[in-house]
């Protein structure tokens, strides 16, 4: 293990909550290590580490313990914590970092409200200011790369489309706020009802639609919606796409995630696609994107955050 590892367990208690919306709560932690949490920007990834069935903190060999990759972890925290018996294990789950405040060691994430299913759905609902959690972040004295994000556009991206259901709003939030002046595209978000709508920060070239359920079925109106306006964006497809052949196009597998890196990805391409959410909506787009309009299947970043029907990572 090196001496400053890419990621840090960060001991951090609740120093607000302020509820966004009907659906969505912003918790702010802080912590006295928290000067080390690197900010990223983007749908930079981390670990929310709640309180065990004892309702103490996971406790490593060596307090603040960090490993190279919390995926892959030998050592450290994260081996210590699948070392452990199921019913004694903290509940870990993994949220998108809303905004770091490295000087006032404050770091702000948004929580997603959909009843009690879930041991961070409860947390959420019934935090407290004062109370312990604890995040594995990426380590600001960290020599080498910290990033764990989905966003990797290659340089000078062309058009951008950003898809996303409600426990994607963070991530596209942190996107919309770092992409450049210049940039353009459409952003399509899926929520549960009108009030949930966010006042979003955005280049003037990007659009932002939303989209309300209000009762009707998940991913319903969103696919609906991206269908129509990808069709626009790619018009008459691209039949010249190496992605039109038909190995490419019996080759799309179902897993949940598949993000391209910048160095993976055609040279040029129409559209670079961000799509995030329900992982059955979410591939249904994909395969769209890819098998009916031509697009580059290097030039979309597939993520599928939860899948209807089983526990949500971040519930």
């Amino acid at each position: 293990m090196t001496a400053d590892p890419a990621y840090l367990l960060f001991h951090v208690e609740v120093r607000a909550v302020t509820r966004l919306t009907p659906s969505f709560v912003r918790i702010t932690f802080t912590g006295p290590e928290l000067d080390r949490f690197a900010d990223n920007g983007d749908d930079q990834r981390i670990n929310l580490v709640l309180p065990g069935p004892d309702g103490g903190p996971l406790v490593p060999p060596t307090p603040s313990a960090g490993v190279e990759d919390t995926d892959d972890a030998a050592d450290g925290w994260y081996a210590h914590w699948l070392a452990l018996p199921d019913d004694q294990r903290n509940p870990l789950r993994t949220y998108t970092v809303r905004q770091v405040r490295t000087e006032r060691r404050e770091v702000d994430v948004d929580f997603v409200l959909h009843g009690d299913g879930g041991p961070a759905s409860r947390w959420a609902g019934s935090v407290a200011v004062g109370d312990r959690a604890q995040l594995v972040g990426p380590n600001l004295r960290h020599p080498g790369p910290t990033r764990a994000t989905g966003w990797n556009p290659p340089p000078g991206a062309p058009t951008l489309l950003i898809v996303g259901d409600e426990t994607a709003v963070p991530a596209v939030a942190s996107i919309l706020e770092g992409l450049p002046a210049g940039a353009r595209g459409r952003v399509l978000i899926e929520v549960p009802e009108p009030d949930d709508v966010l006042p979003l920060t955005a280049p003037d070239g990007v659009q932002i639609e939303w989209v309300t359920r209000s009762g009707i079925g998940h991913g319903v109106l969103l696919s609906k919606a991206v269908r129509d306006i990808a069709g626009v964006m790619l018009a008459g497809g691209l039949p010249d796409s190496p992605a039109r052949t038909d190995e490419a196009l019996d080759d799309i597998p179902d897993e949940l995630w598949d993000v391209p890196e910048p160095d993976d990805q055609p040279a040029s391409a129409p559209v670079y696609a961000w799509l995030a959410g329900e992982a059955g909506c979410i591939a249904g787009l994909r395969r769209h994107l890819v098998k009916d309009l031509g697009l580059d299947r290097r030039s979309v970043a597939f993520m599928g955050y939860w899948r209807e029907g089983v526990a949500r990572v971040n519930d």
